[in-house]
């Protein structure tokens, strides 16, 4: 039986690229359909004075790459727009965590990503533009309305039934990685489990 899960990811955040390179090794041992969706931690964090001065400076540049998949997408279909969220995510994910760029450079970044996938040069504009940040918002909106707002990125849809991460590092690979799934499996059919969780002790393996 085919197995469906979606995955709401912000591109500059570690931790989810971590989920989701481990969701794809699980489309490799299970039946699964993945859906690519984007969530944003700038949004998320909107009017939360009390943060660190460093990581709003990183919000402040993460709106670059969400504006820009969720406009590039804008007019598509559904299974069309869920490719290209896909490829782009992958994209960015290679630049931002693979080699080690960060959020430095996120509009050199994204030049990059558009020419790489041969998409409007106009795209690389739209992250300092605030002309789709209703439908940002709105599919943002659609990760909390799933999972509640004391969460952050990665929100996973299991058969409908929504967390927060798994939060895992490094990700795991092969038959591991279908375990892994299956435990979610699990949970998400079990009628009132809300969470699971330990502090986290190393910081993300993107080997």
């Amino acid at each position: 039986m085919t197995n469906r899960a979606e995955m709401f990811f912000d591109p500059a955040c570690p931790w989810a690229w971590m989920t989701s390179r481990w969701l794809m090794e699980v489309a490799e041992v299970r039946d699964l359909e993945i859906t690519w969706s984007v969530m944003s931690l700038s949004v998320l964090n909107e009017g939360r004075d009390e943060l660190p001065e460093d990581y709003k400076a990183f919000l402040a540049k993460g709106w670059v790459p969400v504006r820009t998949i969720i406009a590039a997408t804008q007019g598509l279909g559904e299974d069309e727009a869920n490719v290209l969220r896909k490829k782009m995510y992958d994209a960015y994910g290679r630049r931002i965590h693979l080699e080690g760029r960060g959020a430095d450079d996120l509009p050199g970044i994204t030049a990059e990503v558009v020419a790489e996938l041969g998409l409007d040069p106009a795209l690389n504009d739209a992250g300092s533009s605030d002309a789709h940040d209703e439908a940002l918002r709105a599919s943002h909106q659609r990760a909390i309305d799933l999972v509640g707002d004391e969460v952050g990125t990665p929100v996973v849809s299991v058969e409908g039934v929504a967390f927060f991460g798994p939060v895992v590092t490094p990700a795991p690979k092969g038959e591991a990685a279908g375990r892994l799934w299956d435990g979610c499996l699990l949970v998400a059919g079990t009628p009132g489990f809300y969470e699971l969780k330990r502090s986290r002790t190393a910081g993300p393996d993107f080997s």
